[in-house]
């Protein structure tokens, strides 16, 4: 009987001890405020922006957050910090461009294992807004951007290190860079080069870094010994301004296909194929027929750019980031040369629909802006043995 009862008092303590241990808890988001100051230059690769010279201090202020697994691709790109940064420089003082506002969403990748000390790569896209643009009358010496909402790209290396739990230092440099894809000339762009330095402060309390946060979701037929490839078509419209040029602005129609293979859980490559129709091709050509006198092209086929283009696509869930570097393999108007850059975003409405947005361009000069619709088809097969 008394060991009965000591069984019973035993399996009743294990049980109270069991049930008063709190679950620890899962990590909450630690949420970040941060300042960084810049100085810098512009780093023009057009002749008529040479006036433009100057260095200048730039500012900035975001709102970021530690990301702990919860997104496969987070565990993937080891544990990014994600955020929205508020920009604004007065870009040397000089009067026809004015000053530069800028808000873009990025992602801070980290480049080692370090948490106390880290190297990261920092990429952001949103809208810029300058106070002055180009007009032919009132301010014709602004050659940089002929609109004021522009798109706005920010690239950084940056160093980080812990001063205390709640504060880390920060050190970097990179490149900011406006541009309005061509919408509206002229559009040379602003680039800017900056150092900057900055300081973290965590808005709470911050979770301690886990050397094991959240474990990555497994797809299973990931190891049942298949590969898969995946095919996609997507058609997408866009314009191109040519009004100093030509006094007017055209259409461009871009159809596509690619074939694209996983090269890992991050990404893919592949090859592509496309063809382009630029109306702006047919202004300039029959501008320099108006001139010569001869003949540079028979009908609209003439006009039509096929070209074949190498691919990469960085996976984020749902959001990809695309880049292409591809030749034109036809076309009667070839000023802008063979060999053309692309860069872009898809995001994925379900497993196969996607919306897209990219920029093509000619030697890093933008040409137009690109806004599709596109469809995806995946095919597994088993690998043979050997």
């Amino acid at each position: 009987m008394k060991l009965l009862k000591l069984l019973v008092l035993l399996v009743f303590v294990c049980h109270f001890n069991l049930k008063s241990q709190p679950r620890p808890p899962l990590p909450n988001d630690n949420y970040q405020l941060e300042f960084r100051s810049h100085y810098g230059f512009f780093l023009h690769h057009h002749f008529e922006l040479e006036r433009f010279n100057a260095h200048f201090p730039s500012f900035e202020l975001a709102l970021q957050r530690s990301t702990f697994g919860r997104q496969r691709w987070e565990t993937l790109y080891n544990y990014p910090l994600i955020g929205l940064s508020a920009f604004y420089s007065d870009l040397g003082g000089f009067e026809e461009i004015g000053q530069v506002f800028a808000v873009y969403p990025f992602i801070n990748f980290p480049l080692n294992n370090d948490v106390h000390n880290r190297l990261n790569f920092r990429l952001g896209v949103g809208l810029g807004y300058l106070t002055n643009k180009y007009d032919p009358v009132n301010n014709y010496r602004n050659f940089a951007i002929g609109s004021r909402l522009n798109a706005a790209a920010s690239l950084y290396l940056d160093f980080r290190k812990n001063l205390s739990r709640r504060f880390t230092f920060v050190a970097g440099a990179g490149l900011t860079h406006f541009s309005n894809g061509s919408t509206k000339t002229p559009n040379f762009g602003l680039n800017i080069v900056t150092a900057t330095l900055g300081l973290t402060w965590y808005v709470n309390r911050p979770n301690p870094y886990l050397d094991q946060k959240y474990y990555p979701i497994l797809r299973p037929f990931e190891y049942d010994n298949k590969k898969w490839f995946s095919v996609e078509v997507i058609q997408s419209f866009g314009t191109r301004d040519m009004s100093e040029q030509l006094d007017k602005r055209y259409y461009v129609s871009n159809t596509a296909a690619n074939l694209l293979f996983p090269v890992s859980f991050k990404g893919k490559a592949g090859i592509g194929i496309e063809v382009t129709y630029d109306g702006s091709d047919k202004g300039v050509l029959d501008k320099k027929m108006e001139i010569e006198g001869t003949i540079l092209y028979k009908d609209n086929f003439d006009i039509l750019k096929p070209g074949a283009s190498l691919i990469y696509e960085m996976v984020l869930s749902r959001t990809s980031f695309i880049f292409q570097l591809g030749f034109h393999l036809a076309g009667a108007e070839k000023t802008d040369g063979i060999m053309y850059e692309k860069a872009g975003m898809k995001y994925y409405f379900n497993k196969h629909l996607f919306g897209s947005i990219s920029l093509t361009a000619h030697g890093g000069r933008a040409d137009f802006i690109g806004y599709g619709l596109g469809y995806r088809w995946d095919h597994k097969y088993y690998k043979r043995r050997k």
